[in-house]
């Protein structure tokens, strides 16, 4: 007969998360030596070392272990990474995806559940090398053709939101095409001031206007937008943006104080293509809106206290187009972005779906180059937002206020910045029997 009190002992092991009995070997549990160090290596650390923008660095074993709980909470709600956009609907591969694949996160969830172990030092991995300041886009493209930064502004430590609009002159002095765009605060007081920042390009060049659009109005060419959890712009190949001899850049950066005085500036990386490569397509940054014009051109968002409500806006394509990417923009009350295309035939198609946007990660997701859609002229493109101004949401300041459109992190408004690249009729129908082909193949191959 079996001793009660080793039974005893026994239960209450099994009542421990993680015990495992010796025969389960086939199933080892995973360590932060030899399975977490690697999947943080890959996924984490970007942001979480010393001297990045993360709280807290998992680098070590030391520094990890006493996040593990939350680290299995942010994992397996998807929280962590940054990586918000619905994956199961709409465009599915990404140039820069940084979401943990299901075996990642199950990795994870049962080495927390097995109580964190540490694992054995021959299977550590060497500890990856992070040279100092990178740009993000170098690790693809080699360091930047140049970089030119905004004048600085000095916050004070207490003071109303501030949008800062200085003028940077370019150094070209040639015609030259762009490829890339990297753009970040400079400093770490900087990131902390920093809501948003855009770049405009100011030249003479009538043609870096969308179609459709009147230059004539006053309008500048948008080079890129910078908010929190969003780097660069890599734009498709045969794509991209021209600056011409005596352009400047024209920076309209929002900033806000944080309780301390702060010098703010901000920093644009260019990648160029080399001389005497010109791409055949221009691309245009378009802020497709999710809230309706009312006269006079203002936009209003009425979102009453303690309450969701949605708006929805619509835009028509002068041309047939190939969207490149999808970064959602909405502040505090922000709760989901959907983008979809009507087309001319009246069929929808989701072009794609964040339901956890999170204001504190603007995070650009940008299509593959074969995923990338493409649509044909009097396409609509339908932008619907939706808002959270209830005790449900962890981000709002304060459910009890009204919050109506407006620039200020307590305001709202709702677009979607995607990369446009306009084709001819014959463009677009080359496009669409290229792509019907890709899909034939595949079908086959799947039988």
């Amino acid at each position: 007969m079996a001793n009660p009190k080793n039974v005893l002992v026994l239960s209450a092991c099994l009542a421990l998360p993680g015990f495992l009995f010796a025969a389960d070997s086939a199933t080892p549990v995973p360590t932060f030596a030899k399975d977490i160090a690697r999947i943080f290596q890959e996924k984490c650390q970007d942001c979480h070392r010393k001297g990045s923008m993360a709280p807290m660095s998992l680098v070590s074993y030391e520094e990890a272990r006493p996040w593990a709980k939350s680290i299995r909470e942010r994992v397996i709600t998807r929280q962590m990474p940054p990586w918000h956009i619905d994956q199961t609907i709409g465009v599915h591969e990404f140039k820069n995806d940084m979401s943990l694949s299901k075996d990642q996160i199950s990795t994870i969830a049962k080495w927390v559940e097995a109580g964190a172990p540490r694992g054995e030092d021959k299977d550590m991995p060497p500890p990856k090398q992070w040279p100092d300041n990178e740009w993000k886009a170098a690790k693809d493209l080699g360091q930047p053709d140049f970089v030119v930064k905004s004048d600085p502004y000095m916050m004070p430590a207490h003071h109303q939101d501030v949008w800062w609009r200085s003028v940077s002159d370019l150094p070209v002095t040639e015609p030259r095409w762009v490829r890339a765009v990297e753009m970040r605060p400079a400093s770490p007081g900087s990131r902390k001031t920093t809501h948003h920042a855009q770049t405009f390009l100011m030249q003479d060049d009538p043609d870096g206007f969308a179609p459709g659009s009147d230059p004539s109005l006053g309008g500048r060419a948008m080079l890129m937008e910078w908010a929190v959890g969003k780097s660069f712009d890599i734009f498709r190949p045969d794509t991209g943006k021209l600056l011409l001899p005596g352009s400047q850049i024209s920076w309209d950066i929002h900033i806000h104080a944080v309780g301390e005085d702060q010098s703010n500036q901000v920093e644009l990386a260019v990648w160029l293509y080399p001389k005497g490569q010109e791409p055949s397509h221009r691309t245009y940054l378009t802020g497709f809106q999710a809230i309706k014009p009312k006269a006079g051109g203002l936009r209003l968002v009425d979102i009453p206290p303690n309450s969701t409500t949605q708006s929805q806006s619509f835009t028509v394509l002068k041309q047939a187009a190939i969207l490149e990417n999808f970064q959602p923009h909405m502040h505090w009350r922000g709760k989901a972005m959907e983008v979809e295309a009507i087309l001319p035939d009246g069929s929808t198609q989701v072009v794609s779906y964040v339901g956890k946007f999170n204001f504190n990660w603007m995070t650009n997701y940008i299509y593959a180059d074969d995923a990338a859609p493409a649509f044909p002229k009097g396409t609509v493109i339908r932008v619907t937002a939706w808002y959270d101004n209830t005790k449900a949401n962890p981000n709002n300041p304060d459910p009890d206020q009204w919050v109506g459109f407006g620039d200020r992190t307590v305001d709202e408004m709702g677009h979607a910045w995607m990369n446009v690249t306009y084709l001819s009729d014959d463009e677009y129908a080359a496009w669409v029997a290229k792509h019907a082909t890709k899909t034939a193949t595949a079908s086959l191959a799947a039988k």
